[in-house]
């Protein structure tokens, strides 16, 4: 058996053990070795069948056997907690952030943007940062607000799932559906990065519509695990986010037991790299659409709850164009991130680990140096390369959280990257 089932929603059928999955009854009575059924859904039941999202488990134990949960505390940076007062329409920028010494993934985490009406309605995105050092041991962690995509800027992850195991490395990302518990061990020692947590629709590769067929992300490459268990008895923390509140039990097991599972609601990776960029051959910069990877759709049509969004290497070759992303104000908020390299709109101070907002109806663009570099270059075909750029972007306004406004990664003059333009000058 390989290691890595492909396909985007496609129905996976997987065992650790052969045997362990029923075939022919997806809830039998006496299901193989004793196990126990459990269907996960990602969508209503009655979500049309092309949009269904659902898998069956068989597991050692019932996810419901567990105490009572209690508040956790251990994350004290995250949560959705954003400040009384009017929001700003500043743009804003911070740093990278460091790893405290001895903290794991789940309680590095520190929540910097909040859009939408919260998890509590099902819409929006948060944007968190980690920077961790340490493995979670005997703990695991789920999101029973959102799904996640994990995206690793310095540092490899490994992810240890109730339907498998998943290896990222900076590149690519890894997509957790809402529900699934998990823990994050370190194979090359610290890490950092970020985290997009969808509380809306479940991400979906973007309909094409005149581009036809094929571009942008394949459904080929993103790389759902096979069945994977632990049988680990004795205290066992499970955490779990719900309401925007963090909350912990100890299970006395863990809950990576699946042996078993078939569906079409898995994690699953997907490489960068692997994404096929379309991009203008005449003239103009074409709008940042084209560089969706997944969307979450909303109520309004064709206008997103979130879009995950790279810039990656690519080339060049409009003519009589400025070629970097032009100015504009536009009505969905953008909060960006990168990954490795420079962005081709920023000369300075948007670096690896960064994290920029520019809210809705904001006006920004690229900096002076960039302005005036693209302006003079000579318009030969040219390779943006060693880069890897990306965006959350949603139709709900960004709220900065208290962490992010207190945070010393806080760029105090943002706003002076767009000082010093000349200009322009009109005929007498």
């Amino acid at each position: 058996m390989t290691d890595y089932m492909t396909g985007f929603g496609n129905h996976f059928s997987t065992e650790a053990i052969p045997g362990a999955l029923p075939i022919g009854r997806n809830s039998p009575q006496r299901p193989p070795f004793g196990l126990y059924t459990e269907q996960l859904s990602g969508t209503a039941f009655t979500a049309p069948r092309s949009e269904n999202r659902r898998s069956w488990l068989y597991r050692l134990r019932p996810s419901a056997a567990h105490p009572a949960f209690t508040r956790y505390t251990g994350a004290p940076n995250f949560a959705p907690s954003v400040p009384n007062t009017p929001l700003a329409p500043n743009r804003l920028r911070w740093g990278p952030i460091d790893a405290p010494p001895g903290t794991d993934w789940l309680d590095s985490l520190a929540t910097m943007l909040v859009a939408g009406h919260g998890p509590l309605s099902q819409t929006g995105v948060a944007v968190h940062l980690y920077a961790c050092d340490t493995d979670m041991t005997a703990r695991a962690f789920v999101s029973g607000d959102g799904e996640l995509i994990i995206v690793p800027q310095a540092g490899a992850l490994t992810l240890l799932t109730e339907l498998g195991r998943i290896d990222i490395a900076p590149g690519q990302i890894a997509l957790i559906p809402r529900g699934v518990r998990f823990r994050v061990t370190l194979p090359d020692g610290a890490a950092r990065g970020y985290v997009a947590e969808n509380y809306g629709e479940p991400f979906r590769l973007p309909d094409l519509g005149p581009i036809g067929a094929n571009g942008l992300a394949n459904p080929r490459d993103f790389e759902t695990p096979v069945a994977w268990y632990e049988d680990i008895e004795g205290d066992f923390e499970l955490v779990q986010k719900f309401g925007g509140t963090l909350w912990t039990t100890n299970l006395g097991r863990s809950p990576l037991d699946v042996v078993a599972w078939h569906g079409n609601l898995a994690p699953c990776r997907y490489d960068l790299s692997r994404f096929n960029t379309i991009n203008t051959v005449s003239f103009d910069h074409p709008d940042p659409s084209i560089f969706t990877v997944l969307t979450s759709p909303s109520d309004i049509s064709g206008t997103a709850n979130v879009d995950f969004v790279i810039f990656p290497p690519r080339w060049m070759v409009a003519d009589d164009t400025f070629r970097p992303p032009w100015f504009h104000r536009n009505v969905m908020s953008e909060a960006m991130g990168l990954i490795t390299g420079a962005y081709d709109a920023k000369a300075d101070g948007f670096v690896p680990g960064a994290l920029s907002l520019h809210n809705q109806m904001s006006g920004h663009g690229p900096d002076v140096a960039s302005w005036e570099a693209a302006s003079k270059a000579e318009l030969k075909p040219h390779r943006i390369d060693g880069t890897m750029a990306f965006m959350v972007e949603s139709r709900w306004v960004f709220h900065p959280t208290e962490c992010a406004l207190r945070s010393a990664a806080l760029n105090p003059d943002y706003d002076a990257v767009w000082n010093g333009f000349p200009k322009a000058q009109l005929p007498e």
